[in-house]
Formats: structure tokens, C-alpha cells, sequence
């Protein structure tokens, strides 16, 4: 792979990455518990993009175009893994105590359950299987090794995915630092909530074209 091509790779995988979604949403409400415990959800769903692209070069991105029943499933699963996260955010906004440094905290979750929550979030959307289905034959060379040529790109995205994750975080915190009214805490989490359920509504409403 040509170094002009993969400089064509990187800029869409930066356009994209920072541009908001499901993932950045966690990354986000999950950085009053630190930043070490938010970037514990971005390498989940390091972890979630790398297998979604995986599977979309063995051929699951085109079996996803063609059977309306593998497409929905997968569809209406991430849609209500969203909605639940949502809810969940929503119910706990306020019962958490502030940190020492007067940052919002969600109830606190161990790191496990904050790299599930991520890694849940790349398996279940079905969008970004696809995605990668479209991207990738635009980029890799046929008359080229193709095994290099796919860690290369994956590496390439998953670096811009943490690297936007990691800018977000640092807004939220410093944001989340301003905010010390627990009404204005709590507003914030609930508006949070309900960006993710709004998200998962949207997404019931995707169609495979």
C-alpha cells in the first residue's frame, strides 16, 4: 500500500471517528468517573471495531445487504442496547456523589462492565459492519498481500477511534468540571440518557441501503 493511499485512508478514518455517535456518547458519560475509566470503554470498543472488521472482510458486511432477517436482527439488537444504556444513565442521574473534583459520576461501574458497555456498542451496529464492507475495497490492493493490508487499515481506524475518544473525554471533564449544582449534574445526565435513547430509535429506523 502506497503511502499517498493510506494518507487517503487516515483522513476519512479521522472524519469519521470524530464524528459523534453511540460510542463517543459513552466514551463521554463515562468520563466523570475518570479518564482512565472512560478510555476502559474506547478500548472495548477498540476491541469491537477491530473483530466488525474483521468480520466484514470474511464476508458478513455483504451477507448484512442481502438478508433482511440477519440485517434487522442485528438492527433491533444494538437499537435496544442503546435504549437500555439510555435508560440506565437516566435512572441513575443524581445518585452518584460528586468527585473530589466536583465532576458528575455516574454509579460506579467496575472495568469490566465499562469495556463491555464499549465493545456491546461497535458488535451491535450494524452500520458500521457495512462500513467497513464499502471501505475497504476501495483502499486495499489486489496485487498486494491483503492480511498486511487489512491490520494496517484496522490499526489505522481503531488509532483515530481512541484518538477521538480521548478528545472528547478531555471535553467532557473539562465541562463536567464547570457544572457543580447537583440539578445542573443531573440535567446533564439525563440529557445524556436521552441522547442514547434517541440514538437507538434511529437506529431502529436504518434501512440497509
Amino acid at each position: 500500500m502506497s503511502f499517498a493511499i493510506w494518507l487517503s485512508f487516515l483522513s476519512i478514518s479521522l472524519i469519521t471517528a470524530f464524528s459523534p455517535g453511540p460510542a463517543i456518547l459513552l466514551a463521554m458519560s463515562n468520563a466523570s468517573q475518570g479518564a482512565g475509566k472512560a478510555m476502559l470503554s474506547s478500548t472495548g470498543n477498540a476491541l469491537g471495531i477491530f473483530l466488525v472488521s474483521g468480520a466484514a472482510m470474511i464476508g458478513l458486511g455483504a451477507s448484512l445487504r442481502t438478508s433482511l432477517l440477519l440485517f434487522t436482527v442485528l438492527k433491533i439488537a444494538g437499537a435496544l442496547y442503546l435504549i437500555y444504556l439510555g435508560v440506565k444513565q437516566w435512572r441513575g442521574a443524581g445518585k452518584a456523589a460528586p468527585t473530589t473534583s466536583q465532576q458528575p459520576a455516574r454509579p460506579t461501574a467496575s472495568a469490566r462492565q465499562l469495556f463491555r458497555e464499549g465493545l456491546l456498542v461497535a458488535l451491535t451496529n450494524p452500520k458500521s459492519i457495512i462500513f467497513f464492507t464499502a471501505l475497504f475495497p476501495q483502499f486495499i490492493q489486489t496485487n498486494a498481500p491483503i492480511v498486511p493490508q487489512f491490520f494496517v487499515l484496522t490499526f489505522t481506524f481503531v488509532g483515530c477511534s481512541l484518538l477521538s475518544h480521548a478528545t472528547f473525554v478531555f471535553i467532557a471533564r473539562r465541562a463536567s468540571a464547570r457544572l457543580t449544582a447537583g440539578k445542573k449534574l443531573r440535567a446533564l445526565q439525563r440529557a445524556s440518557g436521552a441522547l442514547f435513547m434517541s440514538l437507538g430509535v434511529a437506529l431502529l429506523a436504518v434501512k440497509r441501503s
